[in-house]
């Protein structure tokens, strides 16, 4: 009955009989309370219509000629439009592809700056510009219409009551982020409503909110949200982008995460996490869409004006540059496609409150002239603009062009995922020898790749698995990765993984492997939590989630990726074991400086803020770095050398701390070292399932039983200069 009635609603709304000139900008169809402006960019377009479908998206209703033209920008405004009105473009040009060229009006293009999208995309061949399986491929042309396949744009209304949201602001220094898929999250939670799971809504609920309080994050950072689509081959295979780095439309959020298929529910989900002290920060795709390379469909920017959007071959402009792996990559250099990307930024800050961005390799974003520039456009846009520069930037710090590799070089304001960092933890938790240098550098803040520029610590994000890997039991159970289920024949996925399955590969009944692979998950998680810099934990690795060894479910939207809610006494002392690291780390700044070590002796004493300690209980020396047997050190942090002020301007003090760590098989006798103060009590040790370990003093002289790959944790009261 309702559909039935909405179809009488859409048969009896009259024609849109008003178009007004409209303005260029805003791009994207803006409601104003009175009517809306459409406004399209194409430089090389010849005529442009707009065409406006009923409230399904199914039926095309009405084609409007946009007639006026100001730099570039095709735009009208028609005041008898209203919110929920949906839409799409006909973009008319030349279809020359040897030149760039891509037009083609029978195909429906989706706005690129659509807030809303209606329906989902039915792969069919007429969404290609080209007829799919002619002898010239796509030097072809296609005239079928495409409109019944492709998700239709409509007209948003912003209206909400954001009443008195504020964002959390947690400085750097504090955070620890939680990488998340809206999705996986929820899908299993039993406390979660069924019609809610899986949705902005869900991770909106109660006991998900209750979940991240407890554990202590501060910070989520949610995979792609940004519309995107399935691509062609996983439909075909049965399988769906589980992932979502296949962008479609870089303002609207995607609507199979959206319950009530509302964008509102984004922001409610918003103000729910701000309302909690929870950041949230979007990881985004801003390098290449889902129109892949010269095969792909004409979609959107395709279509709308190919030769503006993307980066084309300048010996062969039907070919694109592809840096992203992904088939194309999007044109910064042109000052539109850069605005597109700068208008949808500010749009997620200003007007769904978002915290900050993860950019998807960003070394893409940074290409000027097929090179990365450093200080090229990107950059000086985002330094200067008073909405950006003020929100969290965290770069993906690589693409895989040549030169793309950039880790420690981005600008200052940025901070980078490390992935020096997670090979160094990976590598010398599994027992490879001649690493305690890198080890020891990446444990300190990576001052090597960050200091020399003016930065700080909390620019090298930290991390030991993300999304793309092993999960942290996974990383300590399986030596290859397992991507049979991708039907790809294992192919894909990174074959260096720098993971140890403990001596049996996948699941073991074997007591003393299950025990030392929990002590691995503890000895990683402990150096992740205690390490300078901010710490990143990917969902679920604080309950030992795997994913049978599969290292790239991209595709996999099903258990293989669900976060899986089922307690037993094994998950529950992981958990526990994470949530006191994380409250130690909240408690004590030393695990959290603002600032490098120095590696100097303090004011008045001679006792310097870090000393490296070897386990006969004597300082390292230079040469004793480099040795290849090495696999066992400690690390004395002077609680006194912080050296930093409080918000109110306090000088900071904290206690001393002694790490310990071995990374050998056998038991060490560590030496307690001679460091003038109180004596050591012990407060963690990861030989124990929850860390919690026997309440003990030990002097100067001493010896702690440091456990075969294990990591311990000592502290006393400061040693005052």
């Amino acid at each position: 009955m309702k559909a039935s009635a909405a179809a009488a609603r859409d048969r009896a709304e009259p024609p849109i009989t008003e178009v007004w000139p409209g303005q260029p900008y805003p791009r994207g169809a803006t409601w104003d309370g009175e009517g809306v402006n459409f406004a399209l960019f194409s430089e090389n377009a010849e005529k442009v219509e707009l065409c406006l479908f009923d409230s399904s998206g199914r039926h095309e209703r009405q084609r409007i000629t946009l007639n006026e033209r100001t730099d570039h920008v095709w735009h009208c405004y028609l005041p008898q439009a209203r919110p929920g009105l949906t839409y799409g473009y006909r973009v008319h040009g030349p279809y020359a592809p040897e030149h760039g060229h891509r037009f083609n009006p029978h195909k429906l293009l989706v706005d690129p700056y659509a807030r809303e999208l209606v329906g989902s995309l039915r792969w069919h061949d007429s969404l290609y510009g080209y007829t799919v399986g002619h002898s010239k491929a796509d030097l072809s042309f296609d005239r079928r219409d495409s409109a019944a396949f492709v998700p239709k744009s409509c007209v948003h209304e912003p209206a909400f009551t954001w009443g008195d949201d504020r964002r959390p602001e947690v400085p750097w220094y504090e955070m620890v982020i939680y990488e998340m898929h809206v999705r996986g999250l929820t899908m299993r939670h039993p406390e979660v409503p069924p019609q809610l799971r899986g949705t902005y809504a869900g991770l909106s609920c109660g006991p998900v909110i209750q979940y991240l309080k407890r554990l202590g994050v501060t910070t989520i950072e949610l995979m792609p949200t940004h519309s995107f689509i399935d691509d062609r081959q996983l439909v075909e295979r049965g399988l769906r982008n589980y992932w979502g780095y296949n962008t479609l439309g870089f303002f609207a959020p995607e609507p199979r995460y959206s319950a009530s298929g509302k964008v509102k529910e984004f922001k409610t989900m918003v103000k729910t996490l701000h309302s909690a002290g929870i950041e949230v920060i979007l990881d985004v795709v801003y390098n290449h869409t889902c129109e892949g390379n010269e095969l792909g469909p004409t979609l959107s920017l395709r279509g709308i004006d190919n030769a503006s959007y993307y980066i084309v071959r300048g010996d062969a402009r039907r070919y694109y540059d592809d840096f992203t792996g992904c088939g194309n990559t999007v044109n910064m250099e042109h000052p539109r496609a850069l605005q597109m990307v700068m208008d949808s930024l500010r749009y997620w800050v200003e007007e769904m409150h978002v915290d900050g961005f993860r950019f998807d390799l960003a070394s893409a974003l940074a290409r000027e002239s097929g090179r990365v520039a450093h200080l090229g456009g990107f950059f000086d846009v985002i330094r200067q603009d008073p909405t950006l520069n003020r929100v969290k930037l965290i770069a993906e710090p690589w693409d895989l062009g040549h030169g793309g590799y950039q880790v420690g070089n981005f600008p200052l304001g940025w901070a980078e995922w490390n992935d020096r960092y997670r090979d160094g933890m990976r590598a010398y938790w599994k027992g490879d020898g001649g690493v305690i240098g890198e080890f020891a550098s990446r444990l300190t803040g990576s001052s090597d790749l960050y200091g020399g520029s003016g930065k700080r610590p909390h620019a090298s994000i930290n991390f030991v698995t993300a999304h793309d890997g092993f999960t942290l039991h996974d990383l300590v159970s399986y030596n290859e990765k397992h991507n049979e289920a991708n039907g790809e024949d294992n192919r894909d996925g990174s074959d260096n993984n720098l993971s140890w399955n403990c001596g049996v590969e996948g699941p073991s009944d074997d007591p003393e492997i299950q025990i030392l692979r929990e002590r691995q998950k503890r000895n990683l998680l402990a150096t992740l939590l205690l390490s300078q810099g901010v710490p990143m934990l990917v969902a679920g690795d604080e309950l030992g989630r795997t994913q049978n060894g599969n290292n790239n479910p991209y595709c996999q939207d099903n258990e293989i990726s669900w976060f899986d809610w089922i307690p037993s006494a094994r998950r529950n002392a992981l958990l526990s074991f994470t949530r006191r690291l994380i409250a130690l780390r909240r408690t004590h700044p030393t695990f959290r400086r603002r600032d490098f070590f120095q590696g100097r002796p303090l004011h008045g004493a001679g006792v310097k803020d870090l000393q490296w300690i070897k386990p006969d209980g004597t300082e390292m020396s230079d040469e004793e770095w480099g040795h290849e047997h090495a696999r066992c050190l400690g690390t004395y942090l002077a609680g006194a050398g912080l050296g930093e002020v409080g918000k109110r301007g306090r000088p900071l003090t904290d206690d001393d701390f002694l790490v310990l760590f071995n990374a050998h098989h056998d038991d060490i006798e560590f030496v307690i070292p001679a460091i003038p103060g109180d004596p050591w009590r012990s407060l963690l040790d990861t030989r124990y399932d929850t860390g919690v370990a026997e309440r003990r003093h030990y002097s100067t002289g001493e010896t702690y039983t440091l456990c075969g790959r294990s990591l311990a944790l000592l502290t006393r009261s400061a040693a005052q200069p």
